[in-house]
């Protein structure tokens, strides 16, 4: 398929990676020209501009999104529309908040273009080979774009939510899930490390990392994490918040729905910014093993 990529941050930019070496045919651009010219040397277009971009695609044209999550989607969406015609698509692939999306499709259906809340999970170890991805909105432009899902995912990694907005609800309810698992696994390896039999961190979790119940990816990236320092004295415990998590909280709130580990585990993040323990700094470091977050390094 041929498609515009707009956005190419750590996500972004690995995404459109994988989708060139699956064959698929992309015009790019980035607000930091670096990046266009970077992925141009891996065989995609260069577009100087959104404009730009949009006068390379054929119509109907597939635009997907990678920018940050509010108003940097809707300035692109505005600048993008005015040059798109009917039956043309925009996937938004970010965090988006699913109240934006639904709004943002209800607006552009009005000018006949179809619009694809695609939550994208799996970090950039995803991105690069092989994303979970939760799509929402029209049927039809789901079955349209289902090819180029196909290339950008793990087997079975990716399937169709239902109507505009279930696509970043999804997303959104998977990182909750995400919160309070990461945080279990620092509170339990706070518990390990206070105990007093001078456990080894690293061997714990690579044993917890093969036949266990809580066996996965996240304890991996534990291993990973402490592979570096058994200790991770190299980052402080402050746990950035993304938004994901609050929405989470406040959509629970909405539908009077009890989520006590989530709503937790997002009130142990505020916390960790004026206080900090082990568990912390392994919540941290699980954030940015797998997602490339910024973390507080120590003084």
């Amino acid at each position: 398929m041929k498609a515009g990529v707009v956005g190419l941050g750590k996500m972004g930019f690995n995404m459109a990676l994988h989708l060139l070496e699956c064959g698929h045919e992309l015009v790019a651009f980035d607000l930091a020209e670096d990046a266009v010219f970077a992925l141009a040397e891996k065989g995609a277009v260069a577009a100087h501009s959104i404009e730009e971009l949009a006068d390379m695609l054929e119509s109907p044209r597939l635009i997907w999104l990678m920018v940050p999550a509010g108003a940097p989607v809707d300035s692109t969406i505005d600048q993008l529309a005015p040059m798109l015609d009917r039956g043309d698509i925009i996937v938004d692939g970010g965090n988006s908040h699913y109240i934006d999306s639904e709004r943002r499709a209800a607006h552009l259906k009005e000018q006949g273009i179809s619009f694809l809340d695609a939550g994208t999970s799996g970090g950039l170890e995803g991105a690069r080979h092989g994303a979970c991805i939760m799509v929402g909105g029209e049927k039809e432009a789901y079955d349209t774009i289902e090819l180029l899902l196909k290339d950008l995912c793990v087997e079975n990694g990716y399937g169709y939510m239902g109507r505009s907005g279930s696509g970043h609800f999804a997303k959104m309810v998977h990182n909750g899930i995400e919160y309070g698992m990461m945080q279990a696994i620092g509170e339990g390896f706070n518990l390990l490390d206070s105990s007093g039999y001078g456990f080894d961190l690293e061997e714990v979790s690579r044993v917890w990392a093969h036949g266990s119940v809580i066996r996965g990816w996240l304890m991996d990236l534990m291993i990973q994490a402490l592979q570096k320092d058994p200790k991770l004295g190299y980052l402080k415990g402050a746990i950035a918040d993304s938004g994901e998590g609050r929405w989470t909280v406040e959509a629970a709130l909405e539908h009077e729905v009890s989520i006590p580990v989530i709503a937790a585990s997002l009130f142990n993040r505020y916390r960790s910014r004026s206080d900090e323990n082990l568990s912390d700094r392994v919540v941290a470091a699980l954030r940015h093993e797998f997602g490339g977050h910024a973390f507080i390094e120590k003084p």
